[in-house]
């Protein structure tokens, strides 16, 4: 059988759900550790039918939590805490597999998550929210970034005042659409926590 380019796991025509729910597993393991997976930016639809290419920063296997980063002054955000729904859509060109996750989203500002996300980020990642938020209007193009920091590393002190802009987004996945594309004949499959069904692609 081919082997997937991101994740090494042979792809190739799988045949039972438990290899499709691994499959599932290893990609976005990959999409969250490497910058170059062909899944590691997603779209993310909110409930308005908002989208928008987003990192995927982390993915937990065993409770299929995905996280990403975001600025609390987003549009977005307010979208989410209204009405959580989320829809994410990933493909892998290569390897021709498409995943369609529908989940819960929540906003975490503060908090373990949250703290040891920020920790974890430079400070050139940093430096992105301490400018305007998302979505202010300009009369010119701009990066909304302070001047004295654009193509600057800001230090630590200087940074820390865009911690009250950082939050995380953490979606939980309740179901996972899986579509193989294969001039064999295409496969899908619908996956949730404890279940999983082959359906017609």
């Amino acid at each position: 059988m081919a082997r997937s380019f991101d994740t090494g796991i042979a792809m190739d025509m799988y045949d039972t759900l438990d290899e499709v729910r691994t499959d599932i597993a290893a990609r976005l393991s990959a999409a969250a550790n490497d910058r170059r997976s062909a899944m590691h930016s997603p779209v993310v639809a909110t409930a308005d039918a908002d989208a928008r290419v987003m990192v995927l920063r982390a993915f937990d296997a065993d409770s299929w939590l995905l996280r990403f980063h975001t600025d609390v002054r987003s549009p977005k955000v307010a979208v989410i805490e209204a009405d959580p729904r989320i829809g994410v859509l990933a493909y892998d060109r290569q390897a021709k597999i498409q995943l369609r996750l529908r989940g819960t989203g929540r906003i975490e500002r503060t908090g373990l998550v949250a703290d040891a996300a920020w920790s974890q980020s430079n400070n050139f990642a940093r430096r992105c929210y301490l400018g305007e938020g998302p979505g202010v209007a300009a009369d010119h193009p701009t990066s909304g970034l302070p001047e004295r920091f654009e193509g600057v590393e800001p230090t630590d002190d200087e940074v820390q005042v865009a911690r009250e802009n950082f939050a995380v987004l953490l979606v939980q996945v309740d179901q996972a659409d899986w579509f193989s594309l294969a001039h064999t004949g295409h496969r899908r499959a619908v996956l949730t926590a404890g279940d999983g069904q082959w359906i017609s692609p």
